[in-house]
Parts: C-alpha cells; sequence; structure tokens
C-alpha cells in the first residue's frame, strides 16, 4: 500500500491556499500546505471582500474583523454612479487580518503547515511529490506567478508576436497592449463612506477601500510604472481625502496582472486562484473566485473533467465582464465609462449585483 504524508498537498499558504486546506479537511481528507513565507503573509491586493466571498468564509467558520461594505461606486471628476448590494454587505479586510483569521481555522481543523519551497514536481497514477511531500493529489494555490503552473507545463504559450506596423497603429491608438500592474497604499484615515469607491482618473484606477476603523487602503490599476503620488496628485477629490493622513507601512506591488493558462489540470494537479489563469483585479473578484474554485477543486479531486467544467462556471461572469472592462478602460472609450454608468444605473447596478453574488 502506497504511504502518503497526505491526501492533499496545497502549494501556497495565502488564503486561497488556507481555504484549499480547510476545505480539504472538512471533506475527510488530510491536508498539509507548503509555503516559503512564514507568519501573516501581506500582498498588494483591495483588500474588499464582495458578499459572496464573506458568505464563503462564513460557511468555513471564519468571521475576519473588518469594515462592512455597502455597495460600489464609480467616480470621476463630478461623476458619480454608485450601488447598495440588494442583499448582505461585502467585507473591506485587512489582508493580514484575513491570513490570520484564515491560519487559525486551518489550525483547529488539523491542517498541517510547513515551510518550504517547491522547485520540482513528480506524479503518476497513484500520486504526487513535491517539496519533499507524497500526497494523492497537488493544489496548486501559488499566485499570479505560479511556479507549479509553468513545472506542470500548464501556462499558455505567449501570443503571437504583433507585426511591426500593426503594432504601430496600436501604439497610436492607446495604451491597449500595456500590461497592467497594481500597486497598493494603507493612509491612517478614518473612512468617509461605507462603500468601495472606485476613482477613475487618466490612466489608472484608484480602488478605496475601508478596513479599519481608522485605516483605508488604496490599490492603483493601471500600465506600468504606476507612480501612487502622482496618479493620487490627478484625482483631486481623492488627493483632498487623503491630504496629511499617514501613510501605514510601505506600498506593495503585483503584475503582470494578465495571465493565461491553456488548462486548469494535469494529472493529479489542480491549479486554483490567480494561479489557474487571471484577467485584471478590475471588478475585485479575485478572493471570491478563488473560495469557489478552491470548494469545487475539492470536489472533483478525481474528476479532471468536472473541475475543468466547474472552473469555467464559476469564472464565466468574471471572464466576460473583466475583459470587456480592461478593453474598454485601455481604449479611447476609457473616458466615457462613469458617465454611462450615471447614465445607466440599471446597466451599472445589474453588473455590480451579478458580480456580487
Amino acid at each position: 500500500m502506497t504511504a502518503y504524508d497526505a491526501d492533499v498537498l496545497v502549494v501556497g499558504g495565502g488564503p486561497v491556499g488556507l481555504v484549499a486546506a480547510i476545505e480539504a479537511r472538512l471533506a475527510g481528507y488530510t491536508a498539509l500546505v507548503v509555503e516559503p513565507r512564514s507568519g501573516a503573509i501581506d500582498k498588494a491586493c483591495g483588500e474588499g471582500l464582495m458578499p459572496r466571498a464573506v458568505t464563503a468564509l462564513h460557511r468555513l467558520g471564519v468571521d475576519p474583523a473588518g469594515r462592512d461594505l455597502a455597495g460600489i461606486a464609480y467616480v470621476r471628476d463630478d461623476l458619480r454612479a454608485e450601488h447598495r448590494f440588494a442583499g448582505p454587505p461585502g467585507r473591506g479586510v485587512r489582508r493580514t487580518v484575513l491570513h490570520a483569521a484564515l491560519a487559525d481555522r486551518a489550525d483547529a481543523l488539523g491542517v498541517e503547515r510547513v515551510t518550504g519551497r517547491v522547485l520540482q514536481v513528480t506524479q503518476d497514477e497513484d500520486g504526487v511529490v513535491a517539496g519533499g511531500v507524497h500526497a494523492r493529489w497537488l493544489l496548486a494555490c501559488d499566485g499570479l506567478h505560479s511556479t507549479v503552473r509553468r513545472l506542470t507545463g500548464l501556462e499558455a504559450r505567449p501570443p503571437r508576436a504583433v507585426p511591426a506596423a500593426v503594432s504601430r497603429v496600436l501604439a497610436r491608438s492607446g495604451p491597449r497592449t500595456a500590461r497592467r500592474f497594481g500597486v497598493r497604499r494603507h493612509y491612517r484615515v478614518a473612512p468617509w463612506t461605507d462603500l468601495v469607491e472606485v476613482h477613475w482618473g487618466r490612466r489608472t484606477e484608484a480602488y478605496v477601500t475601508p478596513v479599519a476603523p481608522d485605516l483605508v487602503g488604496v490599490a492603483l490599476l493601471g500600465a506600468a510604472p504606476v507612480d501612487v503620488d502622482a496618479e493620487l496628485a490627478a484625482v483631486p477629490a481623492l488627493a483632498d481625502r487623503l491630504a496629511g493622513a499617514a501613510v501605514d507601512a510601505a506600498d506593495r506591488g503585483a503584475g503582470p496582472l494578465r495571465q493565461r493558462t491553456r488548462a486548469r489540470t494535469a494529472g493529479r494537479v489542480r491549479l486554483v486562484g490567480d494561479a489557474s489563469g487571471y484577467v485584471d483585479a478590475l471588478t475585485g473578484e479575485g478572493l471570491r473566485l478563488g473560495f469557489a474554485q478552491a470548494r469545487a477543486a475539492v470536489a472533483h479531486l478525481d474528476d479532471a473533467a468536472g473541475y475543468e467544467r466547474a472552473w469555467r462556471t464559476e469564472t464565466r461572469d468574471y471572464r466576460l465582464l473583466t475583459s470587456a472592462l480592461v478593453a474598454a478602460a485601455t481604449s479611447p472609450l476609457r473616458g466615457a465609462l462613469v458617465p454611462a454608468a450615471v447614465r445607466l444605473p440599471p446597466v451599472f447596478a445589474g453588473a455590480v449585483e451579478r458580480l456580487a453574488r
């Protein structure tokens, strides 16, 4: 009989990895998480949990402290479109607070966590070995730049080179081909709203999320380089709110945000969360999707095709809506997005509710 160190090996100990391990334990499997970093893991993200993500955490017995989020607002100059969620609120949660709450729950359920780095993955029809651990299945939750994705050959081939003449035309029409990145900064200031405000600047979007009684996070998305001070100065309404507020900790960056995969499964390996492919952070759904994928991966450990179908179902709306938004945001249509949301409130509300639920 084959001896396993665990039923499920989770590579990556961030929130999605911990959720995957918790899901495995709740399903009756043993779970082991391999992560090179220790302590509460921080990273660049908007820190706003959509209502469905909060519901998913509650189902797992996790209730992190934070600020209720009542909805989403799009803001540009003196234009403002906002929609308040029809159901329960979302929540703004400092990333380190979320990680600590998930780690406590994982520990309580008997999830083993070890410090290590995966440099090689080998597998056969019975199991997989990575990071010195022999398991029945491997869930790769190791983020945008997933090592497991690369090692298992699941990264999509880079797009074919664009002919020089076409490239020059695209360059004249705007930054649509530029890779997008994110930078997050925290300010010590009392939140002035219970909404996530998305301030649309000339070349970046600034996501403002209340995460504590005296702390807001500002995540800027756009083409590199993202100069936080310069971009905020170009959004006077937001700059005035933050004037004089102390910056809390160092800025954190992430990207490029666009990541493509040719498949989400390879033998006994499943890609979960950002590792499985990512479009952009424009809709703020990364964790909601990651949690849903973790649940689906555990439910389809012995059914690769079933996980592929579940992955596509869970991500379909996100991929379609986010791709359309990114295309508009990186084109001459960018300036029309907020005015359109103001003029068509039912459309804006419908999009927000679809993503929230």
